[in-house]
């Protein structure tokens, strides 16, 4: 299959001449390349990258690879993901303000996404002993319900207990909170939406700092959008 984004890289590259600027910031940021960066071109672009030509004021020229991560997945994300690595390098060297998140919300799947990860984890990997029984529930209606569970872990040998199970999901837990609150301190001046992302993150997890990188990410592009 061919490449949607290596198609259009004539016209993609011959579009950047016009931006040179960004060009430059994206080699001394993403390139780490010190020094005094004259000019910069890009000489192809790809769903996997870019290849950028620069040249110092000293007269060297030389070529680096910025790798796109995650890679684009077509064309149409190209003009979003060029905006928000401008941005983001553009921070990085001090030339702009990174975006602040003033308010608070939840993702609307949220509940969704963490109840069914949640249910799924722990029905196949920490089900409850045949023959138990659960608020009056008949045992047999309880080993019919988890007799898939049981299939599934004498099939690959997986298993946890209840407490173990929660302890994992507790360090998994634990640890993209302290993700979220790295993102915070960046990007959220407001305590209370702070502690808001921080507490939901260790109940819900992964939905709420996805959703954060998100609207920063869409700040970047507004920010940027304003200056051009």
């Amino acid at each position: 299959m061919s490449d949607p984004v290596a198609s259009k890289s004539g016209f993609l590259c011959m579009y950047m001449k016009n931006h040179p600027d960004t060009l430059v910031a994206y080699v001394k940021y993403f390139g780490k390349v010190e020094g005094n960066v004259l000019t910069a071109k890009m000489s192809s672009i790809d769903t996997k990258g870019m290849t950028l030509v620069y040249e110092l004021k000293s007269g060297q020229s030389n070529t680096i690879r910025v790798s796109f991560d995650p890679p684009l997945s077509g064309y149409e994300e190209v003009k979003p993901r060029l905006l928000s690595m401008k941005a983001e390098a553009q921070e990085g060297l001090g030339m702009l303000k990174a975006p602040q998140i003033t308010t608070f919300q939840i993702p609307r799947t949220t509940a969704t996404i963490t109840g069914v990860a949640l249910f799924a984890f722990l029905y196949f990997l920490s089900p409850p002993p045949l023959g138990t029984t659960f608020l009056s529930i008949p045992i047999t209606t309880m080993d019919t319900f988890f007799s898939p569970a049981h299939t599934f872990r004498n099939v690959t040998g997986l298993g946890l207990s209840f407490r173990t199970a929660c302890a994992i999901l507790g360090a998994i837990h634990g640890a993209e909170t302290l993700y979220t609150w790295s993102l915070c301190r960046q990007y959220v001046k407001s305590a209370t939406v702070m502690a808001a992302y921080v507490g939901c993150t260790m109940l819900f997890g992964y939905p709420m700092w996805t959703d954060l990188k998100r609207r920063v990410q869409q700040k970047r592009i507004e920010s940027v959008m304003k200056v051009e």
